[in-house]
């Protein structure tokens, strides 16, 4: 022997890493999970309490909830990523679910964009800009995977 680790010995290293590797995915599942639960949780208790107080017209309270429950469905799609990699699913699979949570986000971004927040009115048209720019550029990515990724051999 020349010191090398025999072809048995790195199947079975490979074997202990890859079960490790799983293991962690789940976990990172179960914690996606969770997350989703508490914030599912919070969203009815913000209802509740708008309801409670009256404030349920207020517009930016509305849009409070919304924002909400787009970051839940981001998680969900977190959490369906993730699930897709225990699951060794194709990566177009993957790559799909990737996209749509970055739709999701930009989508929210955009919601709760609030010109106020920015230091002065280029800043703003600036972070404008990019998110239309990202939001195109996902949504085009969607379509061109739909299109074109069956075709592929995906």
């Amino acid at each position: 022997m020349d010191g090398r680790e025999t072809p048995y010995a790195s199947s079975r290293i490979g074997e202990v890493t890859n079960r490790f590797i799983h293991a962690a995915e789940l976990a990172a599942a179960a914690v996606f999970a969770i997350l989703f639960a508490i914030g599912v949780f919070d969203l009815i208790m913000q209802i509740v309490g708008a309801v409670q107080s009256g404030r349920i017209t207020d517009p930016l309270v509305v849009i409070g909830f919304i924002d909400t429950g787009l970051l839940l469905l981001i998680i969900v799609e977190v959490y369906e990523t993730v699930i897709a990699y225990t699951e060794e699913s194709d990566t177009r699979k993957i790559v799909r679910l990737v996209i749509y949570t970055g739709v999701i986000a930009m989508v929210r971004k955009v919601i709760i964009f609030r010109t106020g927040e920015y230091p002065d009115p280029e800043a703003a048209l600036l972070a404008a800009v990019s998110y239309t720019i990202l939001i195109l550029g996902l949504v085009g990515l969607l379509v061109a995977e739909r299109r074109f990724g069956r075709r592929l051999g995906g």
